[in-house]
């Protein structure tokens, strides 16, 4: 017994290895903001055209998460998941020869981010479902492994530019996460329907939520509140991901080389974020640590807006949004997980992170629109903090039908 137990637990651990490979490939779109100025240089296009394909590959990561679970379930995870991993690559090394605005939309945009977000959710997925009861740390394992790679290509990507030239740049990085995915894709194994019962002692004294079909969730008004959560997160992190070199030129007045160094800030404390605050949501409420997380989001955005920002200044809000946007999103999987059961939890999950996709062209559209940083600043801080609000007042649907019950007897008990 012990001995099948200790090969089931190695098997587990092969797939974490497996999924923080894959992970790391598929984190490396985060570097794209590296991508603008060189691209700007070399065709003349306007910056605000360019940043634009970061979110069109957000949109489509996230639009693949309405698929990922059907063709999982005809593919198997580990065709998929290779497979993606092949388009991502192609869509990269083909955009090395893009010289049109069109095209990056369709190859960096499109393409590359319907193959990323095909990859990210069914392996982060199926690894939360190998680990019941540390979904929170799990996550954050894998998601970490995301904001790690956008770390490392951070590096790898600068060096290729300087080296080979924006384009061809594109040819190597789609050959070497093309590789890393693969070979993930290779280790992983699918979650049996029971991986709970792995850990069956630990679990007989949790109460578990309702398994929610898809339709069921839709019925709940608590799946459009976290939705509304998780786009208003989203919707931060990914702007000041996508435009940060450009603030800390022409808000906080630094040079290109020490605003560049801010990408590598963001990779950092979004990596802690995900780790620190994935770990932290076992062990407490997951709802009341995003809602403080969004408070902290808020304060940092409204004074990028309205204070005089120096290094310094402009650094630590940067520094804090990332370990927040990093926190949220990996603490949401267990979220939807929590309220509406483990189950269907890719296909639940890909409906609420459409929150992603929809942040990411919402944040550049209303830049657009309010023509400039700060006030953009100003809305997504407000935008923050009545999130916060709904997040500390948020319970799953269950624990509210328990209480409802509750009040019932009670009613009844007086009555009687």
């Amino acid at each position: 017994m012990t001995s099948t137990m200790d090969n089931k637990n190695a098997k587990r651990w092969l797939i974490v290895l497996g999924t923080v490979i894959m992970q790391m490939g598929l984190g490396t779109i985060y570097t794209w903001s590296l991508f603008n100025a060189h691209l700007v240089t070399k065709f003349g296009w306007e910056l605000n055209s360019v940043s634009i394909t970061f979110s069109i590959t957000s949109f489509a990561l996230a639009f693949a998460t309405l698929f990922a679970g059907k063709l999982q379930d005809r593919f198997g995870l580990r065709r998929l998941t290779a497979a993606a991993g092949i388009v991502l690559g192609l869509g990269l090394i083909l955009s090395s020869q893009a010289n049109s605005l069109l095209m990056f939309y369709v190859l960096a945009g499109v393409i590359v981010g319907f193959a990323d977000g095909t990859a990210y959710i069914t392996s982060l997925s199926n690894l939360i479902k190998w680990f019941p009861n540390n979904k929170g740390l799990i996550s954050g394992v894998s998601v970490g492994a995301y904001g790690t790679g956008s770390l490392i290509f951070k590096y790898i990507n600068g060096s290729l530019i300087d080296s080979v030239g924006v384009s061809n740049t594109f040819m190597y990085w789609g050959m070497i996460v093309m590789v890393m995915i693969v070979i993930g894709s290779l280790l992983v194994r699918e979650a049996p329907v029971q991986a709970a019962s792995l850990d069956a002692a630990a679990t007989s004294t949790i109460a578990k939520p309702k398994d929610y079909t898809v339709k069921e969730m839709l019925r709940t008004k608590e799946a459009y509140l976290l939705f509304i959560i998780f786009f208003t997160a989203c919707m931060c992190g990914l702007y000041l991901i996508g435009i940060v070199k450009d603030i800390g030129v022409q808000l906080a007045g630094l040079d290109v080389q020490t605003a560049a160094n801010a990408v590598a800030m963001i990779a950092i404390f979004n990596t802690a974020g995900r780790l620190i605050l994935g770990a932290l949501s076992d062990k407490m409420s997951r709802l009341k640590l995003v809602g403080a997380s969004l408070a902290v989001t808020a304060a940092a955005m409204l004074t990028l807006s309205y204070a005089t920002l120096n290094f310094g200044l402009f650094f630590t809000c940067v520094a804090a949004i990332a370990f927040c946007f990093g926190g949220n999103i990996t603490v949401f999987p267990a979220i939807v997980s929590d309220f509406f059961g483990l189950k269907n939890h890719s296909k639940n999950y890909g409906i609420v992170y459409q929150g992603f996709g929809i942040g990411a062209l919402s944040g550049s559209f209303i830049a657009v629109f309010l023509g400039g940083f700060k006030p953009t600043f100003v809305i997504f801080g407000l935008l923050c903090l009545l999130a916060c609000i709904i997040a500390i007042s948020l319970k799953p649907p269950v624990e509210k039908a328990k209480e409802k019950k509750a009040l019932r007897l009670k009613a009844t008990e007086r009555t009687a």
